[in-house]
């Protein structure tokens, strides 16, 4: 893990590089953001923002989704991939959401997962942008990131917020799990990261080959 001061140095310039982040998944009821963070699972935001238009349209409300026939579901959200098991859990969660909760998605992680197909990632990004709980998700940027930036070496997405919420402390997760998204999805890229450009390449462990 990183040194106090090198986090702080990671914090500051995130927070230059993006000062008012935001999530880009569009939404306007909790329910739609649930659903939209359920299907970005191995695609892009970008491409969730096409498909969710017309399923949104099509189905309204909680109810409707709940009772919407599975083959018409999976057209709608075939160029997402995966597009039947997504569609499957997104009916289901529907159904638990009214079953277990009313009608009304649960401001609590651990109630969110227990929705089946909700992981620990998808309940603290949720719960983060809707009711400002100081939850970090970790996403396969954050988790590539944290790697690259030293802040953790830990196998699994879980053992990384981990360490993440050890070392940032007080500072405002939320916030700041945005920066890491927007900072792997556009600056720290998977292949080909904009490294000359990176004020962060003395410590990074990308940049000295060894991730």
């Amino acid at each position: 893990m990183q040194s106090t001061k090198n986090v702080k140095l990671i914090l500051d310039y995130l927070k230059k590089l993006y000062p008012n982040p935001q999530c880009e998944l569009n939404y306007e009821t909790p329910f739609q953001l649930l659903i939209a963070v359920m299907l970005s699972a191995q695609c892009t935001d970008k491409r969730v923002n096409l498909v969710t238009p017309l399923l949104f349209t099509k189905y309204k409300t909680i109810e409707s989704l709940a009772t919407a026939k599975l083959e018409e579901v999976e057209e709608i959200i075939r160029p997402l991939g995966f597009y039947v098991t997504k569609s499957k859990v997104i009916i289901n969660c529907a159904k638990e959401i009214l079953d277990k909760f009313g009608g009304e998605v649960p401001n609590d992680v651990d109630k969110l997962q227990s929705i089946k197909g909700v992981g620990r990632k998808t309940a603290n990004v949720v719960t983060a942008e809707l009711f400002n709980a100081n939850n970090l998700g970790v996403d396969t940027h954050v988790f590539r990131i944290s790697h690259r930036l030293g802040l953790s070496d830990a196998k699994t997405p879980y053992q990384v917020e981990k360490d993440l919420v050890l070392q940032l402390k007080n500072e405002n997760l939320v916030e700041n799990h945005l920066r890491f998204v927007l900072f792997g999805r556009y600056f720290c890229k998977a292949i080909k990261p904009n490294c000359e450009n990176c004020e962060l390449s003395k410590i990074c462990n990308y940049k000295k080959g060894n991730k």
